[in-house]
């Protein structure tokens, strides 16, 4: 299977919203002190980045 780079990015792209969401799960539903908010931060960081590699693909 032949990956181009706008592959490579759009696998990225979801895989940094798959790891976005589970972070946000664990900070909303395991952590129930300061961690959870720690977790939830560094998630909507990773949706952050994936918005970063979806205005990427084409361009680069």
């Amino acid at each position: 299977m032949g990956m181009n780079k706008n592959t490579v990015l759009a696998w990225a792209t979801f895989i940094m919203i798959s790891m976005g969401f589970a972070l946000i799960a664990l900070g909303a539903f395991r952590y129930d002190d300061v961690a959870g908010w720690g977790f939830a931060s560094v998630g909507i960081g990773f949706f952050a980045i994936a918005w970063v590699f979806n205005a990427l693909k084409g361009r680069v």
